[in-house]
């Protein structure tokens, strides 16, 4: 039987289109989701990549290409890497290829794509991974150029309408089900062998406090009753572990299956600031829906068009072809993620070939217990020692002042937070660019300074610069004063640093970021 379009009037082909079968609507939906993606994606390189990795960033560019080059020359470095900013890393270059990325992301968010589009869009955003060192080193990165990848061939070569007469080969729409089995029980496996905090239903007694960015509705996530979290933990479990399993069925089952992982990835995205991960991670969950699922609750003219498209559609033997030739390379470049996923050393997030066609996903495999974060201070005054009147950088997501409400953030990155969100576990020789920043801060650099939300020093730079590693913990609502946050001092983290110390000259040369 037929289903019935909301708000759909009869036209004269109703037998030609098989919603059961069909993607038209599933490849539309997929595209226009992964264009806002990638959007973000290059929106965040615009502001972001010039502080970061440009000619005078955290970590330069060029250091790496250099460093690179010397170890195994420019061509294995390309085939290893690929990266158009092997030819050209010039800050204007950087800044090129991160507008034409959100350009045509945009274009793409309208409706209008090819694999042409979808090829550049693809190859601009690896050259940002390739060689965007400790800033490009999340695993939705490469969950999104696999993401990307597959989407290419989901098009025509040449024709950019929303509905082409090309329909989308079913060969891709199973290569998407096989990532989001591969992303959702890969982070399922990873928890059950990697905490006992996961196996024993505690984890998110701790995870929304401890996340790298909580977001506003965090604190209250935290306080909820503990038979609710571990309800919670459950949840988690029925998403990554079972759910998955049913992402090759037919019918009903495989789309009960997507709306648990797509339900499960929005709880996410409410509760903390996991940057475009969780809605990244929709994306191959869409193809657990045909057209039969998608026209019962998209607007009718949208369905209608797909019915057409469906009426006039053209066989495409070139994208057939295409189709499975990409589907033997996914075969044969997925024994390694298999065998890794099965494995009792299983590893996460990490790429087996070059270009991340096929790669292996997990996330918090371990969740900490307490919560530091290191704040960047400085002083105008000569004092140096702990009576000086030291000023905090504020950070724009990262907690600093006890009073604030976490902001929301995502699916925004802020690739600078997270990674003094990593540094906070470790030590300032394990994050050598910290020493770059300070020095920066004492010069009131404005790429470095734009990290921040605030500059405490906007008319002249400080005198000393210095960082102090904090335990934050959520403060209980409703307390007499109005806190978010309450913190405990541990100690410093980066000594106290000025523009006259030459140990700290010596070694920012040493890294070729001081000239």
């Amino acid at each position: 039987m037929e289903p019935a379009y909301r708000n759909h009037k009869p036209i004269s082909f109703p037998s030609v289109f098989n919603a059961a079968q069909s993607y038209w609507l599933t490849r539309f939906v997929i595209l226009r989701l992964l264009g806002l993606i990638y959007a973000i994606a290059f929106l965040v390189a615009i502001n972001q990549i010039i502080p970061l990795i440009g000619e005078d960033g955290l970590l330069p560019i060029s250091n790496a290409v250099e460093m690179v080059r010397k170890a195994i020359g420019s061509t294995e470095g390309f085939i290893r890497l690929p990266s158009i900013f092997w030819f050209n890393h010039s800050d204007g270059m950087l800044l090129f290829i991160a507008w034409l990325g959100f350009i045509l992301s945009c274009i793409m968010i309208a409706g209008y794509t090819n694999a042409i589009i979808l090829f550049v869009l693809w190859f601009s955003y690896m050259s940002f991974v390739h060689l965007g060192q400790d800033w490009y080193g999340y695993g939705w990165e490469i969950q999104l150029l696999e993401t990307g990848f597959l989407s290419i061939f989901l098009c025509p070569l040449i024709n950019m309408r929303p509905f082409p007469k090309q329909a989308p080969p079913l060969q891709i729409i199973i290569l998407f089900r096989w990532l989001i089995f591969r992303i959702m029980l890969g982070s399922g496996l990873i928890k059950i062998r990697g905490d006992e905090i996961w196996r024993n239903g505690t984890a998110l007694y701790y995870h929304f406090e401890t996340q790298p960015i909580p977001g506003p509705l965090s604190r209250w996530f935290h306080f909820l009753p503990h038979s609710i979290l571990k309800i919670g933990v459950w949840f988690n479990f029925l998403a990554e572990l079972i759910a998955p399993m049913f992402a090759f069925w037919p019918g009903t089952a495989r789309h009960i299956a997507g709306v648990i992982i797509i339900l499960f990835q929005l709880n996410i995205f409410i509760s903390g600031n996991l940057s475009f991960l969780n809605w990244l991670t929709i994306i191959p969950a869409l193809a657990c829906f045909d057209d039969g699922f998608w026209s019962r609750i998209l607007p009718g003219k949208l369905v209608e068009k797909a019915k057409a498209a469906e009426a006039n559609c053209e066989p495409s033997k070139p994208m057939q072809t295409t189709a499975w030739i990409v589907t033997v390379i996914v075969i044969f470049l997925s024994v390694g993620p298999v065998i890794n996923l099965f494995s009792s050393k299983q590893i996460m997030n990490t790429s087996f070939d070059p270009f991340d066609l096929v790669n292996t996903y997990g996330a918090f495999g371990t969740v900490g217990q307490e919560r530091y974060n290191v704040v960047f201070e400085g002083t105008l005054d000569n004092d140096s020692t702990d009576k000086a009147n030291w000023q905090p950088y504020i950070y724009k997501g990262l907690p600093v002042g006890l009073d604030k409400r976490p902001p929301q953030i995502a699916p925004y990155h802020l690739r600078f937070d997270w990674q003094m969100w990593f540094a906070s576990m470790s030590t300032a020789d394990q994050y050598p660019w910290t020493y770059n920043l300070a020095w920066k801060l004492l010069h009131n650099d404005a790429n470095a300074v734009s990290l921040f939300a605030e500059n405490p020093f906007k008319d002249r730079p400080p005198k000393y610069v210095r960082a102090v590693l904090y335990k934050y913990a959520f403060a209980k609502p409703g307390n007499a004063q109005k806190l978010w946050w309450t913190r405990k001092e541990i100690g410093l983290w980066l000594p106290v640093l000025s523009v006259n110390n030459q140990q700290l000259i010596d070694y920012l040369k040493s890294e070729g970021w001081l000239k």
